[in-house]
């Protein structure tokens, strides 16, 4: 997080453009021109080392000759001089800098030279810097164009960052052209500094921008973008276009999910993980973000289709079905309305043809029953020019119906094809927010996109179910393991290796034992039990089929001694180079079931990602496979199982049972631990994995690692793009009572525990936390509290357990602001667990927690007659201040505080077990201090009665 908003650039009073000049058709002539003609409302101040006088604007030498510290400057010199002016800008005091210029990083390590000198000042004097090489900004509210674009768009409520300068204008000048506004438009460039997580931030709290548009060519911190896009997707829809889809990787792949696992895949899973909205085309950003402002999002995928034309009919549904929509089943009451008001040659179905002389009270009856239909969860009205029907009649009709009767649950678009005579007809349907597309299949997949971000949300915030998953198990034998191979120069272990990996985090494997020899192997073979399977073992032979390194069912001596010779023969035939260290013996699996692979492979921009789909031989050919990124839970495992064709055969089919999906999704959540665990882990191949009813073994086992990271010291789980569930905060305290509680971040599968929690609590203690009395929480609000970004908010629950049975007995959160170290802390205890010490402790575990990571200041926001909190806080040393707004704001400088954070991960085996003696003195020394802070509270409650 950076310690420095976007506001001196995106709302500034003052601007400096440096390099301003007089002559026209220069970038410094159109700088000065728009903020001067567009009526920019902040001061304006020309710099130049030539001029005195630019435009009727006295023109300054330097930065330190303005008469004030502006907020913003504006860059247009040649690229040698830039890095000198940021430095006299940062010397200056000025925070925000725009560089238009060019001749960076682009034109080789020349450039990258002077980005790296932009890069230290930027640092040494804590400045905001948009580009290098781009457009700059502009924001219609204030008349902000800083940009060489002469054109400024209307005010609006959609914010477009473009990576591209030139496909920035031409999406400008082509909104501008369809009368689409904006609150703001950024060009960013070379990002050296601002990318577009923090424009995601800026934006999420902008009250003027309500949807978020994006041109991607690639993502610099990958982290910090997938931070701030789950942040506020939920609140702001988030369209993206991303360049490139069709990159193909250099780099010869190791492992199959290396092979299948592309560039452009990845992105696709990030973009779904983080909530947003992937499209195809430009025209589909705005088309998206036009409903998405105006219309609820289509609680299901059943659109009616009404058309005075077959054509465009059966075009829409063509659209609709291939994009995996469905045609609404029209109920039987609606059909009668619809034969009651049609004539009766009427296509009897949907799409509903009203006929070609359909008239607006026609369209308004018709699209009046299907909206009071069940089964419709949207409604695309299509018309074509007719001799008999007025189009603006219709407009204006349907636009009537659905205002007056409030149709908010369901999605309306039009398609009202034409130009001239329809023209008058789209601009109402436009003034009263209604989205009109020139094509039916325009409209369609407008309509799909949004269902599918509402999907999206809906599943990525599914409340997952508990699996029983050790997510902190022994790491060091695995390590030895990692180290011994790379200590021996290799990157890929052997499958005896692999499969010991596994069986580390209980994955099950099949019973795989190394025989260096024919004999050896005879033994092993007879130990087992044939049928068995014998492969190759040679780290430089990775893919053993290909290589003729596999022998499976058989049955007897005999034939293994002539498979041992075989296999080992057409090894070394295949690579002579080859260091044959003789071959692994298996059981043969015999029984009915399913192969699959689970894979995952280290992204360079997105860290590990975990692939999922049909395994064996074929995984390549089938292609059938679906990724995402760690770490999972059971829910997310399950959708990425749900987006492969596999999937429906491992739920059954004809005379196969349906294989364990339950146990499935504990194999994905225990291997995503793994690769929490390990970012040493380069690629990984568990193919194929067979599983049925019962059981699941994984077969075959590749992992290849990075031998330069298996030395290295890592900070823990700086490899991932998502924050995993930090265990190093897990603490156990003793209430007054003598009960345990176990501290602890809170969790997505708690959301059933929070409920019962906020159900027990009394009115006043809601009305203490959330200053309104609240008597619902939909799981839409529930999965705000409970999934929770670990990066931008901690929140610690008190966990007790009694009789086998869980509950939550207060929760205290603290939730880190976009910019800088600041943020609000919240506490509540459920009521009758008050007076047993532990609102005094969670607080104070919580302050420890911000110091630990590095927080300079935490404030609280409380009712004025909330005593026992403002009580609290003092005793903690916040200071306290009483606000205009009825409110009272208590604040706690860490700044100057020395951590003493100790976490579960860092203490002994000895210090965490509750009947061990170190910690039955730790909870008699706070017995001992409980006496006074109880007389203390007295003091404090008497003087507050008084």
């Amino acid at each position: 997080m950076v310690t420095l908003n976007l506001d001196k650039i995106l709302n500034p009073k003052s601007i400096a453009v440096i390099g301003a000049s007089d002559e026209e058709g220069s970038v410094g002539y159109t700088l000065i021109k728009n903020l001067t003609e567009l009526e920019y409302e902040g001061e304006i101040y020309p710099v130049n080392v030539h001029k005195t006088e630019i435009l009727d604007f006295k023109a300054y030498q330097t930065v330190d000759q303005l008469p004030e510290t502006v907020d913003l400057a504006v860059i247009a010199t040649p690229a040698k001089t830039v890095p000198e002016i940021v430095e006299q800008c940062g010397k200056a005091g000025i925070m925000g800098i725009i560089i238009i210029s060019a001749g960076f990083k682009e034109i080789g390590p020349e450039g990258k030279a002077l980005e790296d000198k932009i890069a230290e000042a930027k640092k040494r004097y804590n400045l905001r810097i948009i580009g290098p090489n781009c457009l700059g900004v502009i924001r219609p509210s204030i008349h902000l164009n800083a940009t060489f674009i002469s054109k400024m768009p209307k005010p609006g409520n959609i914010a477009f960052i473009s990576q591209s300068g030139a496909l920035g204008s031409a999406i400008l000048d082509w909104a501008i052209y369809e009368n689409i506004g904006f609150s703001n438009f950024v060009s960013i460039g070379s990002m050296i500094d601002v990318d577009f997580g923090d424009l995601i931030d800026y934006f999420g709290t902008d009250p003027k921008t309500r949807s978020i548009l994006m041109y991607i060519e690639g993502i610099t911190d990958a982290r910090e973008f997938m931070s701030a896009t789950r942040h506020f997707a939920r609140t702001k829809p988030i369209v993206v276009v991303k360049a490139g889809k069709f990159k193909e990787s250099a780099r010869a792949a190791a492992s199959h999910t290396g092979a299948l696992t592309g560039e452009d895949m990845t992105y696709s899973a990030a973009f779904k993980r983080a909530g947003l909205v992937r499209v195809e085309e430009i025209g589909d950003l705005f088309n998206c973000a036009e409903v998405l402002g105006t219309q609820p999002l289509p609680r299901g995928p059943n659109l009616a289709i009404i058309t005075n034309a077959g054509g465009p009919g059966v075009m829409a549904t063509d659209a609709l079905i291939a994009r995996r929509g469905k045609l609404a089943k029209l109920g039987q009451k609606t059909m009668e309305m619809l034969n009651n008001i049609l004539p009766h040659y009427w296509s009897r179905g949907n799409p509903v043809d009203i006929l070609g002389d359909a008239k607006a009270d026609r369209y308004k009856a018709v699209v009046e029953a299907c909206l009071n239909d069940k089964n419709v969860n949207g409604l695309l009205i299509v018309y074509t020019p007719q001799a008999v029907g007025d189009s603006v009649e219709i407009a204006k009709s349907i636009v009537e119906l659905c205002k007056s009767r409030g149709y908010r649950n369901k999605t309306i678009l039009t398609s009202f094809m034409g130009h001239e005579e329809v023209e008058e007809a789209n601009h109402i349907f436009i003034e009263n927010n209604f989205p009109t597309y020139s094509t039916p299949e325009q409209a369609v997949k407008t309509y799909m996109y949004m269902y599918q971000y509402n999907r999206n949300l809906e599943l990525l915030y599914e409340t997952p179910g508990e699996l029983p998953v050790d997510t902190a198990p022994p790491k060091r034998p695995l390590m030895m393991i990692m180290r011994n191979v790379a200590t021996e120069n290799r990157e890929i272990l052997t499958e005896a290796e692999a499969k010991a990996v596994l069986e580390h985090y209980d994955i099950p494997v099949v019973k795989t034992l190394v025989a260096q020899t024919a004999n050896e192997a005879t033994i092993l073979a007879s130990q087992i039990g044939y049928p068995v399977v014998l492969k190759i073992l040679s780290p430089q032979i990775v893919h053993k089929t290909d290589a003729g390194g596999v022998m499976l069912g058989i049955t007897r001596e005999t034939e293994l001694r002539e498979a041992f010779d075989h296999i080992v023969q057409r090894a070394e035939e295949y690579n002579p180079n080859a260091e044959i260290l003789g071959v692994t013996v298996q059981p043969m699996i015999e029984k009915q079931g399913h192969e699959v692979i689970i894979g995952a492979k280290t992204d360079p921009i997105f860290g590990p990602v975990i692939l999922f789909g049909m395994g064996g031989v074929g995984v390549e050919f089938f292609m059938d496979v679906a990724i995402g990124l760690p770490p999972l839970n059971q829910t997310l495992a399950r959708r990425i199982m749900e987006e492969t064709k596999v999937y429906q055969l491992l739920k059954g089919y004809r005379n196969v049972p349906p294989a364990n999906i339950k146990l499935l999704e504990e194999i994905m959540v225990r291997f995503s631990q793994m690769l929490v665990d390990f970012p040493q882990l380069k690629e990984v191949d568990v193919n194929p994995l067979f599983i049925n009813e019962k059981e699941a073994f994984a077969l075959d086992a590749r992992i290849m690692i990075d031998k330069e990271q298996v030395f290295a010291k890592i900070e823990p789980h700086k490899h991932l793009m998502i924050s995993p569930y930090p265990k190093k905060y897990e603490s156990l305290w003793k209430l007054r009572d003598g009960r345990m509680v176990l501290l602890r971040s809170i969790k997505p599968e708690d959301e059933p525990l929070w409920l019962e929690m906020f159900q027990n609590f009394s009115e006043e203690s809601i009305r203490y936390r959330f200053f309104q009395i609240i008597n619902d929480t939909p799981h839409e609000v529930r999965v705000r509290y409970c999934n929770i970004d670990y990066d931008r908010e901690t929140a610690i629950v008190a966990e007790l357990t009694e009789e086998g049975r869980r509950k939550i007995l207060g929760v205290v959160r603290f939730i880190m602001e976009p910019y800088g170290k600041t943020g609000e802390i919240a506490i509540i205890v459920a009521d009758h667990w008050q007076g047993l010490g532990l609102g005094t402790k969670m607080l104070d575990y919580m302050i420890e927690i911000c110091k630990d990571r590095d927080i300079e200041t935490i404030y609280g926001i409380m009712l004025p007659d909330n005593y026992r909190a403002i009580r609290l806080m003092k005793k903690m040393g916040f200071a306290i201040k009483y606000l205009d707004d009825s409110t009272v704001r208590a604040t706690l400088n860490l700044k100057e505080e020395e951590p003493r954070f100790e976490s579960v991960e860092q203490k002994s085996t000895e210090e965490i077990q509750p009947k061990q003696k170190k910690e039955e003195l730790e909870v008699q020394r706070i017995e001992q201090t409980r006496t006074e802070e109880a007389q203390l509270e007295q003091k404090e409650t008497e003087a507050v009665q008084e």
